[in-house]
């Protein structure tokens, strides 16, 4: 069996609690198989027809992938294997996933987090990462949502001190007296429009790198890279998901 995307043991044993549920009924198909298949098709891309056969039926992986979705259970594997509380660096920023055409044709696609830009229908990930560029908040909007009008929701639940680095397009006085106010300090560098004298520092600013790689890791998932769920919550469940694996991998080796 190919094992590429397999979870291994020391990563099943991390979140097999998050998926236990009470089972009625005929017995459930292994979970551990399902979310593997559900991984093959995250990196992959491929319709969930073309899904091998060593995962299942492909109904299976798809109608429980579809159920998890609906009842946020992949949504919390971020949350309960990051180390959030150790995050005194918070790197915001976020990159356009274009949509493809037949993901877009939905009625009622605003509140599907779809958005029209210059490069068509298009999904914006707003990410917040730690100093090493792993995961700690994800959320989605329309591509045309401005960058900085989510900086409020990334930074809840995450450490209030610290610093926070972003760029020029999240230099807002609101994201700045937000961070001055939990604590923190955002080192964002100003825009030729601003008034007053701002404290930046070029070389700290440096370290905002570590975002940009985690998007570019990100990306080696298809389901990423071009979005084909029509559902937002679909779409935000397969980046947890690869931001879960990437927490996974480190905790594996540490271990």
């Amino acid at each position: 069996m190919n094992r590429r995307h397999a979870f291994t043991d020391a990563e099943w044993r991390l979140i097999a609690p998050i998926l236990r549920c009470k089972s009625q009924g005929v017995p459930r198909v292994d979970d551990r198989r399902t979310l593997n298949g559900i991984s093959w098709i995250s990196r992959s891309g491929t319709p969930w027809r073309d899904l091998p056969e060593r995962y299942g039926p492909y109904t299976t992986c798809c109608n429980r992938f579809v159920r998890w979705c609906s009842a946020c259970v992949l949504i919390r594997f971020l949350p309960a294997i990051s180390h959030r509380d150790d995050a005194e660096v918070q790197i915001v920023d976020n990159t356009i996933i274009r949509a493809h055409q037949h993901a877009s044709c939905i009625q009622n696609s605003t509140s599907e987090s779809f958005g029209c830009s210059r490069r068509g229908p298009t999904t914006k990930i707003h990410e917040v990462v730690d100093a090493n560029g792993l995961p700690l908040q994800v959320m989605i909007t329309g591509g045309q949502q401005h960058d900085s009008l989510m900086a409020r929701a990334l930074l809840e639940g995450l450490p209030s001190s610290g610093m926070v680095l972003a760029d020029k397009a999240h230099d807002a006085t609101e994201i700045r007296t937000i961070t001055s106010l939990r604590g923190g300090w955002a080192n964002i560098p100003p825009r030729r429009n601003r008034r007053g004298p701002i404290c930046f520092n070029p070389h700290l600013y440096n370290h905002r790198n570590h975002v940009e790689r985690f998007y570019n890791r990100m990306k080696q998932c298809w389901r990423i890279a071009t979005r084909y769920e029509k559902h937002a919550a679909n779409f935000l469940a397969f980046v947890e998901l690869a931001a879960t694996r990437l927490w996974l991998r480190v905790n594996e080796s540490a271990a």
